[in-house]
């Protein structure tokens, strides 16, 4: 018959440790989740800077912009 094992008190640690690792790896996935669902479920113009000129961010002809 085998004895039966102790635990030693440098796994006990090291297990609350990596636990405690594990736990903040699962809140920071959760928070980079929860951003990114709430930015593609808030809608609006989601459009990346792609370097291309867009009219609908060009300034109308004769518009009052602050500053002026």
């Amino acid at each position: 018959m085998a004895a039966p094992q102790v635990e030693h008190e440098l796994h006990t640690r090291r297990f609350s440790r990596n636990l405690g690792v594990a736990l903040t790896l699962v809140c920071f996935v959760f928070i980079v989740f929860g951003l990114t669902y709430v930015k593609i479920t808030n809608g609006g113009l989601n459009q990346g800077f792609d370097h291309v000129v867009r009219p609908e961010l060009m300034p109308l002809e004769g518009a009052v912009t602050e500053g002026n």
